[in-house]
């Protein structure tokens, strides 16, 4: 009989990027916050950054070195007008791509939104240890997301496997 895991809250710090967004009007920040505490993990810290690929790679940088930041959602940036530039700012950054979740996500999205889902360019990947996921900028796509893909990622619980198990800093706790 396999022993029952018990859940690991992880440090997972939250990034907007937009031109327009303020704290108040954050709907898609506020959203990941709200999910992620309510899962039982810890918000190590929250920012919003413009639409610039060297702010936002600044930002994510300073948090992949940082070895009390375990997980990264950006929302915004990841469409194909104007100024979107959250993948081509992260991907460069990452050690690996996980490219299952951007495919995962859009079928999914698929459901809900349709043909539009091609627009979006969300992606994941992993770099110096920590798990980055770069989310669309609506509150709907960040709860889709969240409740389909990135929360049972993120519990340890999660079988056959999850992306916490592959986390070696934090099962040496």
């Amino acid at each position: 009989m396999t022993p029952e895991r018990i859940f690991i809250p992880l440090d997972i710090a939250v990034l907007t990027v937009s031109d327009t967004r303020t704290e108040e009007t954050n709907l898609s920040g506020k959203t990941l916050i709200e999910r992620l505490t309510a899962a039982g993990h810890r918000l190590a810290e929250k920012r919003i950054a413009p639409d610039d690929i060297y702010r936002i790679r600044a930002v994510v940088s300073e948090w992949i070195a940082d070895p009390g930041v375990q997980v990264v959602l950006t929302t915004g940036g990841t469409g194909v007008t104007g100024r979107d530039g959250t993948p081509e700012a992260l991907s460069v950054l990452f050690d690996k791509t996980l490219d299952g979740f951007g495919e995962v996500f859009r079928a999914i999205s698929y459901q809900e939104i349709k043909t539009s889902t091609i627009q979006s360019r969300a992606v994941a990947g992993v770099a110096n240890g920590t798990y980055i996921f770069c989310l669309p900028g609506s509150s709907g796509a960040c709860r889709t997301a969240w409740d389909n893909l990135i929360r049972d990622q993120l519990d340890y619980r999660t079988r056959p496997c999850n992306l916490v198990e592959l986390m070696p800093r934090l099962l040496e706790k």
